[in-house]
């Protein structure tokens, strides 16, 4: 990747890595290669190291070399999912026999990948609670190659200390991954506190606009980029140029958008503190949350998820999400709109009945930058 930006600033780097002119018209954005193949000069002679779009496309290595420099990595690779990016970081790491510890609270998906795809091949997995460095280490084995964590994890917003598990991690000879999702490298870069891979869907905050589905894995390590692009270009599930051009579209403007989500959700977040209907908020600006100081420390501010739970229960809080008029009820999050799902019955169906089941009365937000009081009247009147 090309360090030419690498000395600036976050917003400078967002805007420039990665979109070099197009040196044939001068176009500022990088052009859409819209292509399959291309022509070589002579048996091997590649024009570019460009030969077929699965291997590298001019649009998705534009991206990757974005990726790579806003997480201070060395290899940027991107998919066609978060959990094809997942899927393949697994199948470079792991063999028959390997073990690897997940977080408790995590996303369902990710689970999901981990207890009925990847358990098939023969490797193993434990639960801890990764906010607590002791729980990482009680569950590791001397077959353990990975310890998995989410921070903010998905959906009840824990916080796990990126460098203490790092710590963990490089004592054991197992690899730190980091699920950056909900945070973007905006608000933390995992790589810099001793994490070995960064994961993205790039579908949320990096896209940003809900209109593109896409994942990412960034690293610092040259041999361990090396082995994950075989993979990618072995196991195919790659990133296509349009979904490039958009998440390259999408993250020109991540760090205003990620300041307006911070922003609207710190407030958000005080109000629902202090409503009769709301038993508990989740939030990690929160003072009295559990890991609000660790938050403090490794993120620029808190990011726009907000969960909570409601007093009345299960069947209230599923109301509840039928009664909002701003918030949308859908999955995912990240985008500029705001969202509103129940986790127990919605992201998080896969995860019922294991160590990661949610809570039935909980409700998810993911705060949109629309102007913050209509998001706060929206709510109240769905409260009741």
């Amino acid at each position: 990747m090309s360090h030419e930006h690498l000395d600036k600033s976050f917003e400078t780097i967002a805007i420039h890595a990665g979109n070099t002119a197009d040196p044939l018209t001068g176009a500022v954005v990088p052009p859409i290669y819209q292509v399959s193949t291309y022509k070589q000069d002579g048996v091997g002679g590649l024009r570019g190291g460009y030969e077929y779009s699965r291997s590298a496309n001019p649009t998705r290595t534009a991206l990757e070399e974005n990726l790579a420099a806003l997480e201070g990595g060395v290899r940027g690779l991107a998919f066609a999912s978060g959990l094809a990016a997942e899927d393949c970081l697994l199948r470079a790491l792991l063999t028959p026999g390997d073990h690897v510890v997940i977080p408790n609270d995590a996303y369902g998906g990710t689970f999901r990948l981990f207890a009925k795809v990847v358990s098939r091949w023969g490797v193993e997995w434990s639960v801890a609670d990764t906010s607590d460095p002791a729980a990482v280490r009680a569950a590791v084995t001397d077959r353990t190659k990975a310890i998995w964590v989410e921070t903010p994890s998905n959906p009840l917003l824990g916080i796990t200390d990126i460098a203490a598990v790092a710590a963990v991690a490089k004592d054991v000879g197992a690899k730190l991954v980091v699920d950056n999702t909900f945070a973007s490298p905006y608000l933390q870069q995992p790589l810099a506190l001793g994490a070995d891979v960064v994961v993205h869907s790039l579908t949320k905050y990096m896209g940003g606009h809900s209109d593109v589905v896409g994942g990412a894995l960034v690293t610092n390590s040259v041999e361990l980029g090396e082995e994950l692009a075989y993979h990618q270009n072995a196991m195919g599930a790659v990133a296509g140029p349009f979904d490039s051009w958009l998440v390259l579209r999408g993250i020109k403007t991540l760090a205003v958008r990620m300041d307006r989500h911070s922003e609207n959700a710190g407030k958000i977040a005080e109000m629902l503190n202090r409503h009769p209907k709301v038993s508990q908020v989740l939030y990690p600006g929160l003072p009295e949350h559990p890991g609000h100081e660790v938050a403090a420390k490794q993120m620029r501010a808190f990011g726009g998820m907000i969960s909570f739970r409601v007093a009345g229960g299960e069947q209230e809080a599923v109301d509840l999400c039928a009664r909002t008029k701003v918030f949308t009820l859908g999955e995912s999050l990240g985008g500029v709109e705001s969202l509103i799902e129940h986790p127990g019955r919605m992201t998080h169906a896969s995860v019922v009945g294991s160590a990661l089941e949610v809570p039935g009365d909980l409700v998810r937000l993911s705060v949109g930058i629309e102007n913050v009081d209509d998001l706060l009247a929206d709510l109240q009147q769905a409260l009741g």
